[in-house]
């Protein structure tokens, strides 16, 4: 059962909102919350009173989520830096690109909103993070919309393989997370034009309207797909071993539903005045969920015959290049060891 929150949800910033374009915080002070029609809003006066605040709790928050981004960034950098110049491209390795950047963009985004607000709390600084709301929330839906797609075409191959082998475009992928990142930059721009530069009565309208296509929409059909890879993989697991490649994203998948849909539904419970979670614990759960693909990656790749061994490369390229699945274990071995011995 949700509880009232109102407008403190943590990471409480030092900056007030007056009254403009129809919205009005009812509490003195605003909160480093996911976009709401008043965390949108950009009218606001200073109060010097609330500077040099002393709150362990909040810094000590903020500062574990820091490093989890910072590690998040490294990791998802080691991978782009792999699938970009190292790894052979497959139709797999396009979506995975793109949701590493995606992942790369949630983190840095959401850190560098961090920061400021630190920085206005301790040293009355005068800066503006509202900004990176939208690029993070951005970069949070370009991420749903990648990992969905990504869970229907691993579906479709399984389910009809002859037609995705003969018959499938050639440059569909990238098509697709280009239609993507389209996608999830018109419904930032509409929040942008509606709760920012004109602060109308439709903004909580599009900004409630975008959460609704993220969980009417999106969501189900990640979950149908993967549900549908389970029993199909499942009931053929006699005949062949599941891929690692199936492993990864049935991992992913469980991950951000975990990890990462708290924060898109607790930003849009907010509307109404309630908690599903903590503000602050939505988005550490989240950034986790944007560092723990390389993980996931590495560990599935190097695990064989009951060891993980093998360095990030050759990890890499055992679960994303589409030849490793038809080599048999010795073969597979034998090219490692020649691997990593160069």
């Amino acid at each position: 059962e949700g509880r009232k929150e109102g407008a403190h949800t943590g990471f409480r910033g030092r900056h007030h909102l007056s009254q403009s374009g129809g919205f009005m915080m009812t509490e003195p002070s605003t909160t480093f919350q996911p976009p709401t029609e008043t965390s949108l809003n950009y009218s606001y006066t200073n109060n010097g009173n609330v500077c040099f605040r002393d709150n362990f709790t909040e810094m000590s928050i903020n500062s574990v989520i820091l490093l989890i981004c910072l590690s998040g960034l490294v990791g998802n950098g080691i991978v782009l830096w792999f699938l970009s110049f190292h790894i052979k491209r497959t139709l797999f390795t396009v979506y995975i690109l793109n949701l590493g950047v995606a992942d790369v963009g949630f983190l840095l985004f959401l850190a560098v909103s961090l920061t400021i607000d630190m920085m206005n709390n301790l040293f009355c600084f005068i800066l503006e993070w509202r900004p990176f709301l939208l690029l993070f929330l951005f970069a949070y839906n370009s991420s749903l919309y990648l990992l969905t797609v990504i869970s229907i075409e691993r579906c479709l191959s399984v389910l009809f393989p002859i037609w995705c082998r003969c018959h499938r475009p050639k440059h569909l992928s990238a098509i697709v997370c280009s239609l993507l990142w389209v996608l999830s930059s018109l419904l930032i721009g509409l929040m942008h034009y509606f709760c920012v530069l004109n602060r109308t009565e439709k903004c909580p309208i599009t900004i409630i309207s975008m959460h609704v296509l993220n969980f009417l929409l999106f969501i189900p059909i990640m979950v149908l797909s993967n549900l549908i890879l389970s029993i199909k993989v499942r009931c053929s697991s006699l005949q062949r071993q599941p891929g690692k490649l199936y492993a990864i994203i049935l991992l992913t998948v469980l991950f951000f539903l975990a990890f990462a849909v708290p924060f898109s539904f607790q930003s849009f419970v907010l509307h109404f005045n309630y908690s599903f979670l903590p503000t602050p614990i939505c988005l550490m759960l989240a950034s986790v969920n944007s560092s723990i693909n390389p993980v996931i990656y590495f560990l599935v790749g190097s695990y064989r015959k009951r060891r993980f061994r093998g360095s990030i490369k050759v990890a890499l390229q055992r679960v994303f290049e589409e030849k490793a699945d038809t080599r048999k274990d010795g073969e597979t071995d034998r090219i490692d060891t020649l691997e990593m011995a160069t």
